[in-house]
């Protein structure tokens, strides 16, 4: 398959990879939604979603690769993301790997485009065209269900995140009807200046803490009432909105069960 991506130029990639390692937990996500996880090899260590995956050998952190691993599971095709990841996906191309990489959504329309990118280049159009019709029915149907909440969302990256103007979460978030109270923030992903928050108004805080903690509810709640806030918590799982594949698409409905649930 020849084509030209808008990072690397022109690409000449398999017909029908078999040997993938997927370096990006959205397109590990993706591969598995379209009934492709016997492809994959090799994960990053971030891709623990489905749990199928959790056999496969780890060959990399986010940005940091075992390069012996990686050349001895010879792999037709190499899947990873731009964003953060855009260092070691120069590095993967520099050294002649038959990497190709999936963008950072703006939208989560963006994350829709994404599975039918990768299912054109796997040889699954069909395949792809059904799962992303499929989710942009779920998704339409979150559309203005929530009362227009000035929203705070904070993500725990090792340390307090939000985001702004062109993240996909923020799109996501004013999709359901809440008001990203950074909505006017010019960077996508920034950390917050943390006593402006009370002065914006905040009528729910939305938080993501780091996935597989202890107590994440209470230790939310804790981290809060140190910060003198009295705001309406809503505390998912961890790692869910940060996730840019096809679950995004299932955490946004649990959010949306959740912020119903809270008492007015």
């Amino acid at each position: 398959m020849k084509l030209t991506h808008d990072w690397l130029g022109p690409l000449e990639l398999p017909d029908a990879p078999r040997r993938i390692v997927s370096l990006a937990p959205n397109a590990t996500d993706t591969l598995y939604a379209l009934g492709l996880g016997e492809r994959v090899v090799g994960r990053s260590a971030f891709c623990y979603r489905p749990a199928a995956t959790l056999a496969l050998p780890v060959v990399s952190s986010y940005t940091k690769v075992r390069w012996e691993l990686l050349r001895s599971l010879n792999p037709d095709l190499v899947l990873i993301s731009t964003g953060v990841q855009r260092d070691l996906l120069k590095e993967l191309a520099e050294a002649g790997l038959p990497v190709f990489p999936l963008p950072l959504p703006n939208s989560p329309y963006g994350i829709l485009e994404n599975i039918v990118l990768l299912g054109g280049v796997l040889g699954v159009e069909a395949r792809a065209s059904r799962l992303s019709a499929e989710l942009a029915e779920r998704y339409n149907r979150l559309y203005g269900l929530l009362p227009p909440l000035r929203t705070y969302l904070e993500f725990d990256l090792g340390g307090p995140i939000s985001v702004g103007r062109g993240s996909y979460v923020s799109e996501a978030l004013r999709h359901l009807g809440l008001i990203n109270l950074f909505a006017d923030h010019p960077q996508s992903y920034f950390t917050p200046d943390l006593d402006e928050v009370p002065r914006r108004n905040p009528e729910l805080v939305i938080y993501e803490p780091k996935p597989h903690r202890m107590r994440p509810a209470e230790r939310a709640q804790a981290l809060l009432a140190s910060r003198g806030w009295p705001y309406p918590l809503v505390v998912n799982g961890g790692d869910e909105l940060a996730h840019y594949g096809p679950l995004f698409f299932e955490y946004l409905e649990g959010l949306e069960r959740q912020i119903e649930r809270l008492e007015p």
